[in-house]
């Protein structure tokens, strides 16, 4: 496989950006280059000259590639004390009522459904507003079906025992044969959308951004960005949640005030 040089990347980002207006030029390049590498192998192409001439010609192509450049990965009940706090400590300091959630690069939906459940032991599952947005269209399309393997559901059991010892996951989940759903009643105050970051307006006023795990692939001009986007999105005093890979950059720590560290819980100044 040969290297992708840096000049390589932009060129490619810059093609994509004026060809289909998704701009990818200010995500992290070194997530990027391993996103092109996957999209190389996988499609069987012999240099980043074949596929910079397939994306450009077969917008089907591209709209698929984008998963391969994106890194989706989530889970359900990831980090528990995140949600136990959130439980425990931040919705009981939310007035509002409906709440406002967003789930900002939500993926396959595995953390939207974990709040869902976690505002249901609450009492607050039929008084909120949840969007959940993401970039790839097929990460949407899977959120909203809720369907998750079954080999995938027996890992989060260890997860979901800890926050909730005394429940089971057929509490929340139809089990089939290969895979298990989320029961119905957990989907109906989300909607789903289409949004990107980087071109998007903000999708309303909330309580709650949940915005996790994502901002690790955008380089420095790209997270004051979407921080700016992330302070106009959130009511005064709310909050907003990074995930644990995720730094706090000098910007972002005049505009969000830390809550809790181990967390990455952080309120609006």
């Amino acid at each position: 496989m040969e290297t992708i040089t840096d000049e390589e990347l932009n060129a490619l980002m810059l093609a994509m950006k004026n060809r289909y207006g998704l701009d990818f030029t200010n995500y992290e390049k070194s997530s990027l280059k391993r996103g092109v590498s996957r999209l190389i192998m996988k499609n069987k192409m012999d240099s980043l000259l074949e596929l910079w001439s397939k994306i450009l010609r077969d917008q089907e192509f591209f709209y698929k590639a984008i998963d391969d450049l994106l890194v989706n990965l989530t889970e359900l009940f990831r980090n528990p004390d995140v949600w136990i706090k959130v439980r425990d400590e931040i919705l009981v300091n939310i007035k509002d009522r409906p709440i406002k959630i967003w789930h900002a690069g939500c993926s396959t939906g595995e953390e939207v459904y974990t709040m869902a459940i976690v505002l249901e032991e609450k009492g607050l599952l039929h008084s909120n507003v949840t969007i959940a947005s993401d970039l790839s269209t097929k990460a949407v399309n899977a959120a909203k079906k809720g369907d998750y393997a079954l080999a995938l559901i027996n890992q989060y059991l260890k997860p979901f025992l800890s926050i909730y010892p005394n429940k089971k996951l057929e509490d929340f989940f139809e089990f089939h044969d290969k895979h298990a759903s989320i029961m119905p009643q957990y989907k109906r105050h989300i909607t789903f959308k289409n949004h990107n970051l980087v071109h998007d307006p903000k999708l309303g006023d909330f309580d709650i951004v949940f915005f996790r795990n994502v901002m690790i692939y955008f380089d420095d001009k790209l997270k004051r960005y979407v921080l700016d986007l992330m302070y106009e999105s959130l009511k005064p005093n709310s909050y907003l949640l990074l995930g644990y890979y995720d730094m706090m950059p000098e910007y972002g720590k005049k505009k969000f005030k830390l809550v809790d560290v181990k967390t990455r819980i952080y309120q609006k100044v």
